[in-house]
């Protein structure tokens, strides 16, 4: 059954064999798992019950009801914005489908360089093929892709650049663009429409508008998860309170809010927590074509190319990919002001963006961000932009100016806090003198990793191998915190198989 705030006109105070904290990518797939072995759970989920009726395909809507502090989250200099999910289903409800398996790369760098075991390509391969047929993912067909994705392999096939159609976790898509403001016919096999009804289906008690205030250990046990039931007008406490004592508690609230949830618990006993953040920083180029682009409708994000993932020795890789262009989002990100501005959008239409996701964590020393509380509790994340990830950022921009100009592009303008500029390959040079680092230019963000690190050494992460902490037997941590890395990869297929495979572990707990 699933409880929203309206529901709860009463305290709370249940038991059961395990309580999950988030219903996101982890949290959804584990928790199917567990009732399927007669498990009990009750899950928390701080964000609402949103279904298809709701989801209006408008950005003022959307920002607001589905995403964390109202689609404004971003790191504490500002310089870094931070889209994601905030509701029943998580960040799966608004990301845009793209579907990777775990490269193998990384599986063997997290081997070598962390000393994790069992998670290779063999043993993760049953986990990815169970979450691939229950989520129905599959090559979305490059005919159908959009003019904006077009770019994207047109320009690199002239360059002689690695670029192809990507996996997505659709069923029955209308490939209208408009994913990351909820599906409005429920063809995105979000955590929404798929583990979680899977879950409900079989016993488990959701409640959602309920936020995971603290987790009570007592000794070296979790003996009570207290939560919070909130406001859905307003996002603020209510007087209302949920406690759970389980058996067994798993967080699975993200790589910013479960790390959060955990300092909040005192649940930082090697100073680990929070720490080895990694973002995939994004910058983006805008281009301008004569041909209509419209980069509102279609498959978001169906061509990638991975051709620049591997730059050599200690410098940063990156992948590129294509967004949705909406008014709201475009609006934000172009950085021109007064009659510029309106200028640029009012040829949207005509308007293609290519992004670049800069493969943070991999380097020697290389630490990434901080997740940490202020003062009053509430959650900052610190991401210095160090000089091997602002000289990814310069490489990528050249490259994606490089790209839309071989795709027909007649003028190309960056995201710096002063355009610049190109109308052909001689205009590079200034893009390369350009600045780059925190707030010369644009800088966003979907993937969220790390902070509640897996690893063999208790001293230098927070989990084991099979997601349970280190110093708390009883409590596991299954998303995307547990990556000792970025992945190279939009992470939501990797989130699944973990969760998919930590089923067997966390039941084994109870």
């Amino acid at each position: 059954m699933i409880f929203r705030a309206a529901d709860l006109t009463a305290d709370v105070d249940v038991r059961c064999d395990v309580c999950v904290i988030g219903s996101g990518a982890g949290g959804a797939v584990l928790a199917a798992g567990l009732v399927e072995r007669g498990l009990s759970v009750v899950m928390l989920e701080e964000g609402g019950h949103h279904t298809k009726s709701e989801f209006d395909m408008q950005e003022g809507t959307a920002y607001p009801m589905l995403y964390q502090d109202r689609g404004t989250r971003a790191t504490a200099d500002l310089a870094i914005t931070i889209l994601q999910g905030r509701a029943v289903g998580g960040s799966t409800v608004v990301n845009w489908t793209t579907c990777f398996r775990t490269p193998k790369r990384i599986l063997d760098h997290w081997r070598s360089r962390h000393g994790i075991e069992g998670l290779d390509e063999a043993s993760l391969a049953p986990h990815f093929d169970a979450v691939e047929e229950r989520l129905h993912v599959h090559e979305w067909p490059e005919v159908l892709a959009n003019a904006n994705n077009r770019v994207l392999l047109d320009g690199c096939r002239k360059l002689g650049w690695e670029a192809g159609p990507l996996r997505r976790n659709v069923r029955g898509c209308a490939n209208s663009g408009y994913c990351g403001m909820g599906c409005p016919i429920d063809a995105k096999q979000s955590m929404l429409v798929s583990y979680l009804p899977d879950a409900v289906a079989k016993g488990m008690a959701l409640y959602s508008d309920t936020r995971a205030e603290r987790i009570e250990v007592a000794g070296d046990r979790v003996v009570a998860v207290h939560g919070r039931v909130l406001d859905p007008r307003t996002n603020q406490p209510t007087a209302r309170r949920v406690t759970v004592r389980p058996k067994v508690a798993v967080s699975s609230g993200g790589a910013i809010n479960g790390p959060a949830l955990l300092l909040r618990s005192g649940l930082d006993r090697n100073g680990r927590v929070g720490k080895r953040t990694f973002l995939h920083p994004v910058v983006a180029m805008a281009a301008l074509f004569d041909e209509p682009v419209r980069a509102f409708y279609g498959a978001p994000q169906s061509i990638g190319s991975h051709h620049f993932i591997d730059r050599g020795e200690g410098r940063i890789g990156f992948f590129l990919e294509v967004p949705p262009i909406h008014p709201m989002i475009a609006a934000t990100a172009f950085r021109s002001f007064g009659q510029d501005h309106q200028a640029f959008m009012a040829q949207l239409p005509h308007i293609g963006v290519l992004i670049a996701l800069s493969v943070d964590g991999l380097l020697e020393g290389e630490e990434g961000g901080t997740v940490s509380l202020r003062g009053d509790g509430r959650v900052r994340v610190d991401y210095p932009v160090r000089g091997p990830l602002a000289e990814s950022f310069r490489a990528s921009c050249e490259a994606m100016a490089r790209i839309q100009l071989a795709a027909g592009a007649r003028r190309i303008l960056s995201l710096h806090g002063a355009p610049v500029e190109l109308r052909s390959e001689v205009d590079l040079p200034r893009l390369a003198a350009a600045p780059y680092g925190a707030l010369e230019h644009a800088i966003f963000t979907a993937h969220q990793m790390g902070g509640c690190a897996m690893g063999a050494d208790p001293a230098t992460s927070v989990v084991d191998a099979t997601l349970r902490h280190h110093h708390v037997p009883n409590l596991f941590v299954v998303d995307g915190s547990v990556f000792p890395t970025s992945l190279g990869v939009n992470p939501s297929e990797s989130i699944y198989a973990i969760a998919h495979r930590a089923r067997e572990h966390v039941a084994a707990a109870v």
